[in-house]
């Protein structure tokens, strides 16, 4: 047995680097997506602006997804100004020298012959910005802009960035000037990952699967942080270059929290705990979550939340197909789950109403106000890429899987009194509360999700996380660990 387990880590070792040995995604690629852009564009000028030095010690410079995308050029107070005309573009980089006493710190930064030799592109220095936009501005031509905000997700509330303050300048000195966003010819072009792509994507997906299973093999924790560490500590160790994102490991009520990342709570046997946890590669992100007992076996209250999220997940996949409607892959995975929930008595019935404690049109989404949906209150998936929830094909158009779409699905069902208790007090409410809220007591704080990284293909779907998720691989694997509870 020992050395079956030695040979299987051996492979393993050699599988990961192998796959280290993935070429990275070449400069005729970036050039290529310019020129995509340049075709969308037709006739104008594209700023973009990159991300700004760092403003404190905790963790290197992270350039912004959609600069990245478009240029290779990861180092910080950058921009870049592409003319385009008649479909074809010029583009010309703007970069900050890194002051020299600063260099000695956190390093020298490319020069303009540097960036001429790495990526086939024109550099100037950043304060001749201005002066140049001032003078594109005059030629009439309408200013396309990719706006520099951290995080696609928070855009409206990152609104006093460098970039819109100086697009909003030019703007005042030039009345005529039509400025349009840029992002969305950008999101379309990212939402189709290339081959390249895909592979940083998959050993993205490797190693976090990874991680989740050392996090199952595990010494019994006694505190979330544990669980934390293992998964974090496995991400670094197999090349990862960060989390990609806050990694949520919430035990008990905390796991009822959506997106609980304090991970500071005590653990305890005859709770679960939902990690939501994965890296990012190469500047590619997974969302890998994975729920787990604490005591190593499920409870069958429990096992009956965890089985009903795991049909649902797989109705989804069936449904994910090319050429097939991203929306019946998600009502299905709702219909299972709405299904189970009645039969639980965890809803008055698969259509019962509710009124919630948020704004909802009842009437034009009725789907808002299902009880089922106060206990899955969040969709079952979303696009990966340069960010972990990044522009996927099935986003636009006719709202179809295409080849080429990365994404999750990651069903979740959420089950605690509190959530009762923020019901406004109304008829239809009370009623509700009243049914529903002995069984509630039964799967008291009970969280469960359970998500994996997928892509479309020409022929079908290809589940690129490999973490185990049925409920005997889960028991048999934590039944491995190195102690257990007293």
């Amino acid at each position: 047995m020992k050395l079956l387990r030695a040979e299987g880590c051996a492979l393993l070792a050699i599988s990961f680097a192998a796959s280290a040995l993935v070429a990275q995604i070449p400069e005729r690629e970036y050039a290529a997506r310019r020129d995509s852009l340049a075709k969308r564009v037709n006739s104008g000028v594209v700023i973009g602006f990159g991300g700004r030095t760092p403003i404190s010690d905790f963790g290197p410079f992270h350039q912004l997804p959609a600069f990245h995308y478009l240029t290779n050029f990861d180092e910080p107070d950058a921009a870049f100004v592409m003319v385009v005309r008649h479909g074809a573009g010029s583009t010309t980089l703007f970069i900050t020298p890194a002051e020299p006493r600063s260099a000695f710190y956190y390093g020298w930064r490319p020069d303009s012959a540097a960036v001429r030799r790495l990526h086939a592109l024109t550099a100037r220095s950043f304060t001749a910005l201005a002066s140049v936009a001032d003078s594109l501005a005059a030629t009439g031509l309408p200013f396309y802009t990719l706006n520099d905000f951290e995080d696609a997700d928070f855009a409206r509330a990152d609104s006093l960035t460098r970039g819109r303050a100086f697009v909003h300048g030019i703007a005042e000195r030039h009345s005529g000037l039509v400025v349009e966003d840029a992002h969305p010819f950008v999101d379309q072009l990212r939402a189709k990952k290339s081959a390249a792509e895909i592979a940083l994507l998959k050993r993205a997906a490797e190693i976090s699967s990874e991680g989740h299973r050392a996090a199952m093999l595990a010494p019994v924790p006694q505190h979330e942080y544990e669980l934390q560490a293992v998964l974090e500590y496995n991400f670094t160790r197999l090349g990862g270059t960060r989390p990609a994102y806050g990694s949520i490991v919430g035990s008990g009520q905390n796991g009822t929290q959506l997106h609980y990342m304090k991970d500071r709570g005590a653990t305890k046997p005859g709770d679960v705990v939902v990690m939501d946890a994965a890296t990012e590669y190469e500047g590619y992100a997974a969302d890998i979550t994975r729920t787990i007992p604490v005591s190593g076996t499920f409870t069958p209250e429990q096992r009956k939340i965890y089985q009903l999220v795991r049909d649902a997940q797989a109705a989804a996949e069936r449904n994910a197909k090319p050429g097939r409607s991203a929306a019946a892959a998600q009502d299905s995975s709702v219909a299972i789950r709405a299904r189970g929930l009645a039969a639980l008595g965890l809803i008055q019935s698969e259509d019962a109403t509710f009124d919630p404690p948020w704004q909802a049109n009842c009437d034009r989404t009725p789907a808002a106000c299902k009880q089922a949906n106060f206990w899955m209150i969040h969709g079952i998936s979303h696009g990966l890429g340069l960010a972990v929830h990044d522009p996927a094909q099935f986003s636009y158009g006719d709202h179809v899987y295409k080849p080429g779409d990365v994404f999750t699905i990651e069903p979740g069902i959420y089950v605690s009194a509190r959530m009762l208790d923020a019901l406004p007090d109304t008829p239809k409410n009370r009623a509700f509360i009243a049914q529903v809220k002995p069984v509630v007591a039964r799967y008291e704080n009970t969280g469960v999700r359970i998500e994996d990284d997928y892509l479309i293909t020409e022929t079908g779907l290809e589940r690129l996380s490999s973490a185990p998720r049925e409920i005997a691989e889960i028991e048999a694997l934590m039944k491995k660990r190195t102690r257990t509870i007293p």
